[in-house]
Parts: C-alpha cells; structure tokens; sequence
C-alpha cells in the first residue's frame, strides 16, 4: 500500500499495554504534540484503537510501539528496530502448498508502507545515541510465534524480516484509511521461535523503548 503524504499536527502512539505506554510517556515527557493510547494486544484492538483515535483529526503521523520479538542474526535482545515496511504476515489462507497471503490470493495487499525518512532519521538518531537499531520489515501476527520452524518459515517468506510484533498492521491498516503516513518501532525482549521465558528481557526491552522516544521529539523537528 502507497504511503501516505505527511503534514503538520500531532502524533499519535498506540501501544498494546500499559508498560509499554508508560515507557513512551516517559520518553517523550510532558511534549504536548503527542497521543499515547494502550489500545489491547493484536491488530485488531490496534486498528480499533488507532481508528477511534485519528477519528478526532489533526495528526501528522501514527506509530505503533512495544516489545517484540527479533529474529536470529538480525535483532538481539534489547535492540530496536524500526520497520522499513509493516507486514499482516499471517493474514491468508493455508494451502495445500503452503501459506498464501492475501496479495497471492487476489484479495489486496498485507504490506504497509512507512515513512520511510523519519525512519531512517530516526534509525540514524538511536545509532548516534549509541542504541544499536535494526531498519527492516516488521511481521504482525495474532498469534506469536513458538517453533523454530515457524520462525524459519516467516523469515523466508517476508524477505529481510527483523522482528515480530503483533499491532504493527492494525495501526498501519487504521492510518491508511484515515490518510495518515506510519511508523513501527519494537524493542526486542526475546528471540522469535521457541518461547524460553527465562531467556526474556522485558525491563531491559521497556528501557530501550524510552530511550528511543525521548529522542523522537528532536528527529520529528527536522521532518
């Protein structure tokens, strides 16, 4: 899907819970440009959020924000990553062939596009700050991947995927539709394939995800 044509006004943040929110808040302070909104885990509570919203008008941009999950080799534990591209990466139908996504089947597109300059501006901002960042497409899913066969299987079929969340898309999907550019940022708690608990690192993910937005106000003043 094209992306849409940027203007001035306010931004909006929607999380999926409220430490994530929390964190964001704490990054960006008191700014009053900004919206942060814990609209409910997966896509659909995401666009439902997103939507109710950019309902009010006046934003200039939509970012979809938390923890996710990084694929092997290409986003550790407590790095961020900000999507070049937004991925609906299980919405299709099984086949006998194997999965097909909507695109395949005729029925539209499950990629958004993103603005794709404050990304970049902002992937150059976190790497200055001495944040390692990771600038590549970001898989939504309604179920969070478990096997490493999965994971394999994600990683081939969207080329360059970095990381998994599971609100990128229903943000995205809602901005679209309201004619407003978007961005996806995700600091990596875990590796995605076998869930190993032990092996997370919220505190760590949430503190990365604060320190990527309290840079966000001066990335945003040279957009």
């Amino acid at each position: 899907m094209n992306e849409p044509t940027a203007t001035q006004g306010r931004i909006l943040i929607v999380t999926a819970v409220d430490a994530e929110r929390d964190a964001v808040l704490r990054g960006i302070g008191d700014d009053p440009r900004f919206a942060v909104v814990a609209a409910g885990v997966g896509p659909a509570f995401a666009a439902a959020g997103a939507a109710f919203a950019l309902a009010e008008g006046g934003y200039a941009l939509a970012i979809s924000a938390g923890i996710g999950g990084g694929f092997a080799g290409r986003a550790a534990i407590g790095e961020l990553v900000v999507a070049d591209a937004i991925h609906a990466a299980d919405l299709g139908a099984e086949t006998p062939d194997g999965f097909r996504d909507v695109e395949a089947l005729g029925f539209g597109s499950a990629r958004f596009a993103v603005d794709a300059d404050t990304a970049a501006r902002w992937a150059e901002a976190l790497r200055e700050a001495g944040r390692a960042a990771a600038v590549g497409p970001i898989a939504t899913v309604s179920t969070a991947t478990g096997t490493a066969a999965t994971a394999a299987e994600l990683a081939a079929r969207i080329p360059g995927v970095v990381a998994e969340g599971m609100e990128g898309a229903g943000v995205a999907a809602a901005a679209y539709k309201a004619g407003v550019p978007t961005l996806e940022i995700r600091a990596i708690s875990n590796a995605v394939g076998p869930r190993d608990r032990a092996a997370w690192r919220i505190g760590d993910a949430l503190a990365a995800l604060e320190a990527a937005f309290a840079l966000l106000p001066e990335v945003l003043r040279n957009r």
